[in-house]
């Protein structure tokens, strides 16, 4: 698995929990779906992505978009 498929698979389940989390306790935890959606965002403008950082340090292979 490269870094670039491991940053979008924890954003997939961050995202698929938080808006179980959303359904089931509170609306308030969609701002963990805004939060991730900008952090996406932004990372995909800037090339920035401190979950790309923590993965490359711990010897997950780069994929394009974060070599």
């Amino acid at each position: 698995m490269t870094i670039d498929r491991a940053v979008m698979l924890f954003a997939g389940i961050v995202i698929l929990v938080s808006v179980a989390l959303a359904v089931l306790h509170s609306q308030w935890w969609l701002l963990l779906t805004a939060f991730v959606g900008l952090n996406m965002a932004q990372a995909s403008i800037t090339g920035f992505c401190p979950l790309a950082i923590i993965l490359k340090k711990l010897g997950v292979k780069p994929g394009r978009a974060f070599a």
